[in-house]
C-alpha cells in the first residue's frame, strides 16, 4: 500500500516536470504542489495504514462473495462510456471552433462540471445498490439464507433509480469536494506540534467542515438504502449514530476512502498523460487542453469502478454501528480486531484530550492566592 500511495506523489513530480518541459509554468506548478501536498498528507497517516489495509481486505472480500454486484458495476460502467461518448462531440465541437478570449476554457469548465456530476451520480447509485445489498447479507446471515428476500438485487436497483434517485442526485454535488477537504486538515492538524495560532487557525476550519460532514456524508446512502429517507436526515442519523457509539474516532482513523481517491487520481492521471503527450505531437496547443479533458473521464471511470469497495467499507461502519453481532456473525476475527482497534482509538482521544486541558491549565496565571 505504502508503495502505490507513494507512486502517485512520484506521478505528479512527473506530470509537473513534463508541463515544465513544455513550457506550461501554471500546470507545472500546480501538479508539484499537488505532489508536494499529497506526500505531506501520506506521511501524517502512515501509521494508519495497517488498519485501512485490514478493512480494504475485508470489503473486498465482502464484494468478492457478490458477484451480481460486480455485475451491476460493470453496467453502470458500459452507461458512463455511453454518456462520455456523446459528451466527447461537444466538447469536439468547441475544440474545433476559437473561441476568443479564453471563451473554450469557460465552455470546457462547463461541460467538465456536468459530466463530474453525472459521473458522481452513477457512483453513488451504485454505492446506494451495493449498500443496500451488503446491509441484506450481513442481516440474513448469508446470501443464501432461507430468509432473504427474492431477487434482492433487482428491487435495490430499482429502488435506488426510482425513489431514492433525487437523494442521490443532491448529495453527489457535495459529498466528494467536503470528504477531500476533511482528509487534508485532519492530515494537517495531526502534525502542527505546539503552534498555538496555526493550530487555532486549523481548529475553526477543522471545526465548519465538521458541520458539513454531518449534512454531507457518504454513510447517507446507506441509510438511503435502509431506511429510504431524505439525504440531509440520513446524513444526520448516520453521523449521530457514530458519534453515539464511538465508532466516528474509528471512521476518521481509517484512510481507506483516502486510498481509493488515490488510485482513482492515479487513473486519472496515466489516461491524461498518455492522450495529452499524443496530442503534444499532432497539435501541440491543444495538449493541455485535451490532457485535461481525459485525465477527468479516467478519473469518473475508475471511480464508477472502485465505488463498489467504498460502498462495502461504508457498510461494514454502520452495521457495526448498529448492531456489532452482524460482523461477529460475519466474521469473528475481524470483529476481535475492529473492536480492539476501536478501544484503542478511544483511549488514545481521551489522553489527547487530557493533554490538550493540562497544557491549557499551565499556561493560566497563578490564582493560588484568589
Amino acid at each position: 500500500m505504502r508503495a502505490a500511495v507513494h507512486s502517485l506523489t512520484a506521478y505528479l513530480a512527473v506530470v509537473s516536470v513534463l508541463c515544465f518541459w513544455g513550457k506550461h509554468f501554471f500546470w507545472g506548478v500546480a501538479f508539484a504542489v499537488g505532489g508536494a501536498l499529497h506526500f505531506l498528507y501520506v506521511m501524517s497517516v502512515l501509521d494508519r495504514f495497517p488498519f485501512t489495509m485490514l478493512v480494504l481486505q475485508k470489503a473486498v472480500r465482502m464484494v468478492w462473495e457478490l458477484p451480481d454486484v460486480m455485475r451491476i458495476a460493470y453496467a453502470f460502467v458500459l452507461v458512463m462510456l455511453c454518456w462520455m461518448a456523446l459528451w466527447s462531440f461537444g466538447v469536439s465541437g468547441i475544440l474545433a471552433f476559437h473561441i476568443p478570449n479564453g471563451g473554450q476554457w469557460w465552455a470546457l469548465l462547463i461541460f467538465s462540471v456536468s459530466l463530474f456530476w453525472t459521473g458522481a451520480v452513477l457512483s453513488n447509485t451504485v454505492h446506494v445498490i451495493v449498500s443496500g445489498m451488503v446491509f441484506l447479507v450481513l442481516i440474513h446471515g448469508g446470501q443464501a439464507a432461507a430468509s432473504m428476500p427474492p431477487k434482492p438485487l433487482l428491487k435495490s436497483l430499482q429502488y435506488a433509480v426510482t425513489t431514492s434517485f433525487g437523494s442521490i442526485c443532491y448529495g453527489s454535488l457535495f459529498t466528494a469536494a467536503i470528504r477531500t477537504l476533511r482528509w487534508e486538515i485532519r492530515g494537517i492538524r495531526s502534525k502542527i506540534g505546539n503552534n498555538e495560532c496555526l493550530l487555532c487557525c486549523v481548529d475553526f476550519l477543522f471545526h465548519i467542515v465538521e458541520t458539513l460532514v454531518r449534512f454531507f456524508n457518504k454513510y447517507a446512502y446507506v441509510q438511503i438504502a435502509i431506511n429510504g429517507q431524505s439525504f440531509n436526515r440520513s446524513a444526520r442519523d448516520a453521523w449521530e449514530l457514530f458519534q453515539s457509539t464511538g465508532i466516528e474516532a474509528l471512521v476518521a482513523y481509517d484512510c481507506s476512502g483516502a486510498v481509493l481517491l488515490m488510485s482513482t487520481i492515479l487513473g486519472g492521471l496515466i489516461t491524461g498523460t498518455c492522450t495529452g503527450v499524443w496530442t503534444y505531437f499532432k497539435q501541440s496547443d491543444k495538449a493541455i487542453m485535451v490532457g485535461s479533458t481525459s485525465m477527468l473521464m479516467g478519473m469518473i471511470l475508475v471511480g464508477v469502478t472502485v465505488v463498489v469497495v467504498e460502498s462495502a467499507v461504508t457498510s461494514i461502519y454502520i452495521c457495526y454501528a448498529e448492531d456489532p453481532r452482524l460482523i461477529q456473525r460475519w466474521d469473528p476475527e475481524f470483529f476481535d480486531q475492529m473492536s480492539e482497534a476501536l478501544h484503542q482509538r478511544l483511549q488514545y482521544r481521551s489522553a489527547r484530550a487530557r493533554q490538550i486541558l493540562n497544557s491549557r491549565l499551565d499556561q493560566l496565571p497563578n490564582t493560588s492566592s484568589i
